[in-house]
């Protein structure tokens, strides 16, 4: 049994995810961002950084923070959604950890909550959006998923993809990207990780 401390984020529902693909018993325990329960005393004893998600896994006493961390954590004690090679999937997954998220988090910033405050960081992030787009679509091209076979790497990235109508793209650019995200949207795991800990919307489906 795992408790998985979260919210409705990119972030959170990599972890969510997650657990349903892996097919693992959890009990998920919302920490509302919005009202900062992510300073409570009790969630900083295991989330040191004050950010979701972090688990608790009762099997072993070990509290992980950090999303890529607890992902990388997942693959190794149940040996699986590795990918065809660990090390081309931890590529893809620092990708996400490095890139994707920050960068992509940055376009919600100023995009979808505050446009209009700074035409410089919205031409900048949004063509950083596209940019990054390409090179997942064009990494898309000949493989079915990042790194061959499903695997860790692919939960990472699939939710901040999810908020492509953020990032103000336009998905019939990058068809190859549109036909993974897809795919994924329609695993039944997912589908279940995505409303963790409470349902928010359905999942996006661009035409």
């Amino acid at each position: 049994m795992i408790d998985l401390y979260t919210w409705p984020t990119p972030n959170g529902r990599k972890v969510s995810i997650a657990l349903e693909e892996f097919g693992l018993e959890y009990t998920a325990h919302p920490v509302h961002i919005g009202k900062d329960e992510q300073f409570a005393p009790e969630f900083l004893a295991i989330s040191p950084n004050n950010k979701i998600p972090a688990i608790v896994d009762r099997s072993t006493g070990r509290s992980v923070m950090e999303s890529g961390a607890i992902l990388v954590y997942l693959a190794d004690a149940h040996e699986q959604f590795r990918g065809d090679d660990w090390y081309v999937t931890l590529e893809w997954l620092m990708l996400q950890m490095g890139g994707v998220g920050p960068m992509l988090g940055q376009a919600h910033h100023f995009l979808k909550f505050n446009p209009g405050a700074a035409p410089y960081a919205e031409e900048r992030y949004r063509n950083e959006a596209r940019r990054l787009y390409r090179v997942l679509d064009t990494r898309l091209q000949d493989r079915e998923y990042l790194a061959g076979s499903y695997s860790i790497a692919d939960m990472a990235t699939w939710p901040w993809i999810s908020r492509y109508e953020w990032q103000e793209v336009d998905f019939d650019e990058y068809p190859d990207l549109k036909r993974w995200y897809l795919e994924i949207a329609d695993r039944s795991a997912v589908q279940r990780g995505y409303d963790v800990p409470m349902h928010v919307n359905d999942i996006p489906r661009p035409d």
